[in-house]
């Protein structure tokens, strides 16, 4: 049976439309969608700082102050929650989930339990001196000289130690108050006030007399 060119035109159209409609839907099938995950991980209340990411692809986020978060993800995407102190949680997005999806995240404390300590009393009170004398302790006359408590050592030590950080900024501070309050005056100068070598003449004279 022979085909009229028009015929042949339109069976060419509906083969090539055909193929491209399947190979549209093959690439949509391969191709996974875009989803935006938003959610809040939580114990009693929000918890901040929490990480949220997908391993094999690299990428994640954290959570904020409240505990939220929101990231963008691919469908059958297996995201990982975890957080210093709580156990580590696992998240996988359904394939025909909506685009815009949003979850609740509960994680729960990782108690780690110690062994147990047994503290145990000496057997006699022989061996609790025993061990208290091989622990070398020094007594009182053993850790102080006397000769360091001697009342004039420690009044010269007393006299020439110098002044530490904070003693000198007492004394710069002193310094600037008394220079503030004299400020506006007049400054004398003792040796020329004749009274005052009076004193002194005086207080000489009762030293010749003793």
């Amino acid at each position: 049976m022979k085909l009229n060119r028009n015929t042949s035109f339109l069976l060419g159209m509906v083969l090539v439309i055909a193929a491209v409609t399947g190979s549209w839907e093959a690439f949509g099938q391969t191709q996974k969608r875009i989803i935006q995950l938003s959610g809040i991980v939580m114990d009693s209340v929000g918890l901040p700082g929490v990480h949220i990411y997908v391993p094999k692809a690299g990428r994640g986020t954290t959570t904020n102050g409240v505990g939220f978060f929101s990231m963008p993800v691919l469908a059958g995407d297996s995201i990982v929650i975890s957080s210093v102190g709580y156990k580590r949680k696992h998240y996988i997005v359904p394939q025909h989930s909506n685009e815009y999806l949003t979850i609740v995240v509960t994680l729960v404390e990782d108690a780690t339990y110690l062994s147990d300590v047994i503290i145990t009393e000496f057997p006699t009170e022989e061996v609790f001196k025993e061990a208290i004398l091989a622990l070398n302790i020094p007594t009182r006359d053993q850790s102080i000289d006397q000769r360091n408590l001697n009342q004039e050592l420690l009044a010269l030590i007393l006299k020439t130690t110098p002044m530490d950080g904070y003693q000198n900024q007492r004394y710069y501070m002193n310094q600037w108050a008394s220079s503030q309050s004299d400020k506006f005056q007049p400054v004398t100068n003792p040796f020329l006030n004749p009274f005052n070598w009076a004193k002194f003449f005086n207080s000489l004279k009762k030293d010749k007399k003793k």
